[in-house]
């Protein structure tokens, strides 16, 4: 058997070990460990393992993954989701559909202080979902919303995928995190609009809420500030050169961490259950980064993804149309996969595809520009019925909700996405202007 044969072989052992809900992190070392012994023995596999892991680990920049995953828990245990909602809810409140207007709303800005869908979606559903059931909002359009919201955490900056992407293929934070900036905007925006034509098809979804008064208005933006100011200080001091991505998430968590102490009242324990939810979640990612990086040396070893590459050019496709097949088999990975274990396992086989192909882009545009493409699809997957995972937790908050309807109140969404994806496609720019500013 070939190299390239062995590689493809594993490669779909590997999918289906995952489907068959092996740990992905397991999946990929067993599976990169057992054809790296096949083609080279075990003694490099041991160097391999002593060699490649601790410098990828004792990697500097991999520490700003824990400091933002603390951001992320101190911002819960600030109540900052029940303060962003009810500020959202203030402005946007009155307007028809407007509780799940503010619900994305509430999703992109926690989503800013976050880095997670999955954390997003769960957070901001035990504060907004109780409120849109109380103003007798549709199951599908209140779960729908939520879903769909929630997938903005792993898109609007700072988002741990985005700094495990831009270490695997040696890209600049700073650049990813300002080139999702305006996709991040535009999903927002988005969603809102999808809510507004929705409940003018069908009005008995959202029924009126009353209006806030402008002293209410104004009293929820006090709750707020600090939050908005985390975010523009640990963008904007990135962008502007003030500090490394590193340093403004250490940043980022200090300053979250004392407004969970001053208005959330965290003590001791609050800060232990913190500290101990940031090293689990932490040290899963780890192991999906082992796991990535044998699975990674075997492929190499094999040439796979090389020959597959060439494969590929030979058969003289549209570079747009070869970019468009490899979203879609990101959208329908992400139905079944975690978002961070599919960006790594498919990174060695798609990256130096997409390199190759003539985009009429620099080298470090294509890494930038793809970098957001493949998060948007992924971001995609996990709203997409019958699997997106992001449904099954929102269902899980409200099992009382038939999955269908959910299904149903997610799909308007879905096209959203889908447009969006195609304007970040056609128009890069859109995605590339503010990193060339830098």
């Amino acid at each position: 058997m070939s190299g390239f044969e062995m590689g493809l072989l594993l490669f779909a052992v590997t999918l289906l070990a995952i489907m068959l809900r092996m740990p992905v992190g397991l999946a990929m070392l067993f599976v990169g460990g057992l054809g790296y012994v096949l083609l080279v023995g075990w003694d490099p596999l041991i160097k391999t393992l002593n060699n490649s892991t601790y410098s990828r680990f004792s990697s500097y920049t991999l520490s700003v993954v824990p400091l933002f995953l603390l951001m992320g828990q101190f911002a819960t245990k600030a109540g900052l989701n029940r303060a962003l909602f009810r500020a959202a809810s203030a402005w946007f409140g009155y307007m028809r559909g407007g509780l799940a207007i503010a619900s994305v709303g509430g999703c992109a800005m926690f989503g800013a202080i976050c880095g997670s869908s999955l954390a997003t979606a769960a957070t901001m559903s035990q504060v907004a979902l109780p409120e849109m059931r109380r103003y007798r909002y549709s199951d599908a359009l209140s779960t729908g919303t939520l879903a769909a919201g929630g997938t903005l955490g792993i898109l609007i900056p700072p988002s741990v995928i985005l700094v495990i992407y831009a270490v695997y293929t040696e890209q600049s934070i700073g650049h990813l995190f300002l080139a999702a900036l305006v996709p991040g905007i535009i999903a927002t925006v988005g969603y809102m609009i999808v809510v507004a034509v929705y409940v003018r098809l069908a009005p008995e979804a959202a029924p009126a809420v009353p209006r806030a008064s402008w002293r209410e208005k104004l009293m929820s933006l006090q709750e707020i500030w600090p939050t908005a100011l985390v975010f523009v200080l640990v963008v904007g001091g990135i962008y502007l050169g003030w500090f490394s991505p590193t340093e403004g998430a250490a940043i980022g968590a200090a300053a979250v961490g004392l407004l969970a102490v001053a208005v959330g009242g965290m003590r001791w324990r609050g800060l232990r259950e913190c500290l101990v939810d940031t090293a689990e979640t932490t040290a899963l990612i780890f192991l999906i980064l082992m796991g990535a990086e044998i699975f990674n040396a075997f492929l190499a070893l094999t040439q796979m993804p090389q020959e597959l590459g060439q494969v590929v050019l030979g058969l003289d496709a549209p570079p747009l149309l070869i970019i468009a097949a490899m979203l879609l088999i990101y959208i329908l990975l992400g139905c079944v996969m975690d978002a961070l274990a599919m960006v790594l396992l498919t990174m060695p086989v798609f990256y130096p595809i997409v390199s190759s192909l003539d985009l009429g882009l620099t080298p470090d545009q294509v890494g930038v520009w793809f970098g957001i493409l493949a998060l948007m699809a992924v971001e995609m997957g996990m709203i997409t019925p019958p699997f997106g995972l992001n449904i099954f937790v929102i269902n899980a908050m409200a099992d009382d909700v038939p999955m269908n309807h959910t299904f149903k109140g997610v799909l308007p969404f879905v096209v959203s996405d889908i447009v969006r994806l195609a304007i970040i496609v056609l128009v890069p720019a859109t995605a590339l202007y503010l990193p060339g500013m830098m």
